[in-house]
């Protein structure tokens, strides 16, 4: 039996002093702060690095390991139905609360009075970005192009076209699966080695964000932000509140159990700092390996609740500042464009934001320049996006695990008990820590 680690010791309390350091450094001594962005940057690159394989091991052996490949397809289907609906659920949200709370109302902003030189280069990336041209995409030129470019819907997609091949083969591959999952235990335990630099990478980012941003930034436009916070948390208690109450569990014992994972998104503001992690919890919590491996990292490309939240808020609060009326038929046709360009713009850097470009490039109604109201304090919103989607994957993992009937209840039920968890199949005692 293990015993607690010291309190000094748990990752999440590291990466949370880490965050605080940081953000001193960054509002105190700006330039040092945006010095310190590299630290951040070489832990993200490090994450990402192992990524790609990490989803493709995942998927392959628990794929393979399927007896009935008809629930592969089962699974997807359900996965897809959940992704949909609450994407769907998420961009009304915004909206309705954009409409009663009005966060832009009074603000009188001439859109031609706007420096939209930044903003530009963003509606050109979203311009790049076409429906056609994503689903085109998700097929790698090469195999090893899939994981060079490290475009994780490529992976996906190569992931469950091979492991669906070697069900297909039987016992022949049986030697393929074994080395497969014999290299998915190094790249865990290489995830876990890398973690425990996390405290190092948010610091340097948080540091960054402060110093270059200011805390200034934030109070000039102090009710989107405080808006889009709060009904993102309204979302996460409430909304996935509801669905983890029906699922079979409380969303605050979910949120405790990834305490450091949320930390860790919070302090790099990317939810991909996290994939690998989220990952292995979902597997320690009893949700099975196929299902993880399917439902997380489709999630990151279509399961984006904080980024629709964000999109038709952040769309209306520019309407709303510009003194643009929109009708509800224009606002229902910024909900749906905004529905499709969230798929459009996935797994693009600062994705956020040129989703937000791309809808409102295809609904002129809003000014484009407007944009440029929100552009300093985007970096902050993004930390509250990343969080809201990396909760809403978490959720949707154990709800489609509830929905095959395929969780490990003897371990799901000791881990929301907070009983300490081992490797899957051991159950060792109290709550152990996420590295």
């Amino acid at each position: 039996m293990r015993t607690r680690k010291p309190l000094y010791a748990q990752l999440y309390v590291q990466v949370l002093a880490a965050i605080f350091v940081g953000g001193l450094i960054g509002h105190f001594a700006p330039e040092t702060g945006v010095a310190l962005k590299p630290l951040g940057d070489a832990f993200i690159k490090l994450v990402k690095m192992i990524i790609a394989p990490v989803i493709f091991l995942t998927i392959v052996t628990g794929i393979a390991g399927m007896r009935d490949l008809g629930s592969v397809g089962r699974v997807a289907g359900k996965a897809f139905a959940y992704f949909l609906f609450f994407s769907t659920v998420a961009l009304v949200v915004g909206l309705v609360v954009a409409n009663v709370v009005e966060p832009g109302s009074g603000m009188n902003i001439d859109p031609a009075t706007l420096d939209t030189g930044e903003v530009d280069e963003y509606a050109k990336k979203a311009k790049d970005q076409t429906i056609t041209g994503f689903l085109m995409a998700i097929i790698p030129e090469t195999v090893a192009g899939a994981f060079v470019e490290g475009n994780l819907l490529q992976v996906l997609f190569f992931a469950i076209s091979f492991g669906i091949a070697l069900a297909s083969v039987g016992d022949m591959a049986r030697p393929v699966v074994a080395l497969l999952e014999s290299l998915s235990l190094g790249f865990f335990r290489l995830v876990a080695i890398f973690m425990r630099a996390a405290p190092i990478g948010a610091f340097g980012a948080f540091a960054f964000t402060i110093g270059k941003y200011g805390l200034d930034s934030v109070a000039n436009l102090a009710a989107l932000v405080a808006t889009f916070y709060l009904t993102s948390i309204f979302f996460v208690v409430v909304v996935l509140g509801v669905v983890a109450r029906f699922a079979g569990f409380s969303i605050f014992t979910l949120l405790r159990y990834l305490k450091a994972e949320l930390l860790l998104v919070l302090g790099t503001s990317s939810s991909e700092s996290a994939l690998p992690s989220l990952m292995e919890k979902m597997e320690l919590a009893g949700c099975p390996k196929s299902i993880v491996g399917l439902v997380v990292p489709t999630g990151y490309s279509f399961n984006l609740d904080g980024t629709n939240i964000y999109m038709t808020l952040a769309a209306l609060f520019i309407a709303q500042a510009t003194n643009t009326e929109l009708t509800l038929g224009q606002q229902l046709l910024l909900l749906a464009v905004a529905m499709l360009s969230s798929k459009g713009a996935a797994g693009v850097t600062g994705a956020g934001f040129i989703t937000l470009a791309a809808t409102l490039s295809i609904v002129p109604t809003v000014p484009l320049a407007g944009m440029a109201l929100i552009l300093g304090i985007d970096r902050f919103m993004s930390e509250c996006r990343a969080l809201t989607n990396f909760t809403g994957n978490a959720v949707a993992t154990i709800v489609v695990s509830r929905w095959e009937n395929a969780i490990d209840e003897e371990r799901f039920a000791a881990v929301f008990k907070r009983r300490e968890f081992g490797p899957p199949g051991v159950i060792v005692g109290p709550e152990a820590d996420s590295d």
